[in-house]
């Protein structure tokens, strides 16, 4: 029969889900889960340096989020619009680029439809064909020979969840953000990454707590809803990862030295698994995609400790934190941190399992 995806189902306050940041990074609380003994102890982000040990080895996701949102209008009737870039295809020019999007109202935008987008600069879209699962191919120029990725940059909007209920702010292209985001590409961030503060990276460093980073860019596979029964009957949808020679000397130095590798969020652990998995154990320098689905029953080669959020109910988020340290002691996590208040999702607060 298998694990139903009901068997990772919970009730949550709607007043739990962070609409907002915490007030400053790092002041968010922190629910620490004994990986091995279950036991569940309260406490803040910024003590994490005191929480971990001397020689851990921390590894962070570096990918940038970019404004994917696109608001507009259908030219020339003038009805809304909003298209959500997921990944480029290709370019014919600067100034003209081909994306696979999710588009709204879907039903309305049929092949041929025609867009432009708000903001500084004239951007405007083209529906080309439909793809699956709702998606369409859009052509995006710019009328002026500018380049379409500034274009992307000057008019998008920050890509914020769903369950955020409100419209974006100019102060979410800073605060969704990881301090040390670098290389541009996902559509949502890898949220636990959103906790540290350049002092607590200082802080970890002079505690003995190595970091290197990875890179995945994050699409809709890390967010897509699990539609099915039994949970081995999902599939995740590949995103894009790379691995320097200096991280994968990095990780594998710490594992041959019996050092914990602490994974910083979901899409860290998955790239590292993945890449694990492929190579017997070690990590290898190289890019490619992971289609990675990790739950109950996985058998973890590279991470031993996980900072993260908490998750949706049924979520493959869920079954990845589940996997690590146990459907019923995540649950049971879950159910105190629900007690005592602790806020969900994207900007809320974290759990440490180690």
């Amino acid at each position: 029969m298998g694990m139903l995806v009901r068997d990772f189902s919970f009730e949550l306050p709607d007043a739990l889900i962070a609409q907002e940041p915490a007030a400053a990074r790092g002041s968010s609380r922190l629910l620490r889960l004994g990986r091995d003994s279950g036991d569940i102890a309260h406490d803040l982000v910024v003590n994490l340096p005191a929480l971990l040990r001397p020689g851990d080895l921390i590894v962070v996701n570096d990918t940038r989020v970019f404004p994917a949102r696109l608001l507009g209008h259908r030219d020339p009737s003038g009805g809304a619009v909003e298209c959500l870039l997921v990944h480029r295809l290709d370019s014919e020019s600067l100034a003209n680029e081909r994306w696979t999007t999710l588009v709204h109202p879907g039903q309305k935008l049929k092949p041929g439809a025609r867009m432009r987008f708000d903001g500084p600069v004239a951007l405007y879209g083209e529906v080309l064909d439909r793809q699956f699962s709702g998606r369409r191919t859009v052509r995006l120029w710019t009328d002026d020979g500018s380049d379409v990725q500034g274009a992307i940059e000057q008019n998008g909007h920050m890509p914020l969840p769903p369950y955020i209920h409100r419209p974006d702010r100019p102060s979410d292209r800073a605060r969704y953000q990881t301090v040390y985001a670098q290389a541009s590409g996902s559509i949502a961030a890898p949220t636990a990454g959103l906790h540290f503060t350049p002092e607590i990276l200082a802080a970890l460093t002079a505690r003995g707590v190595e970091r290197t980073e990875v890179t995945l860019h994050v699409g809709y596979g890390t967010f897509q809803p699990v539609r099915v029964d039994r949970v081995e009957d999902h599939q995740i949808e590949g995103e894009r990862y790379e691995v320097s020679a200096d991280a994968a000397r990095t990780i594998n130095r710490a594992l041959d030295e019996n050092r914990r590798v602490i994974a910083i969020g979901t899409t860290t652990t998955r790239t590292l698994e993945s890449v694990g998995g492929a190579h017997n154990g070690r990590i290898a320098a190289g890019s490619g995609h992971s289609d990675l689905f990790i739950y109950p029953g996985f058998a973890f080669r590279i991470v031993s400790g996980l900072l993260t959020n908490f998750h949706l109910p049924q979520s493959s988020l869920l079954m990845l934190v589940s996997a690590l340290a146990g459907r019923e002691r995540t649950l049971a996590a879950y159910r105190e941190a629900i007690a005592q208040g602790y806020r969900f999702y994207s900007y809320g607060d974290a759990m440490l399992i180690a």
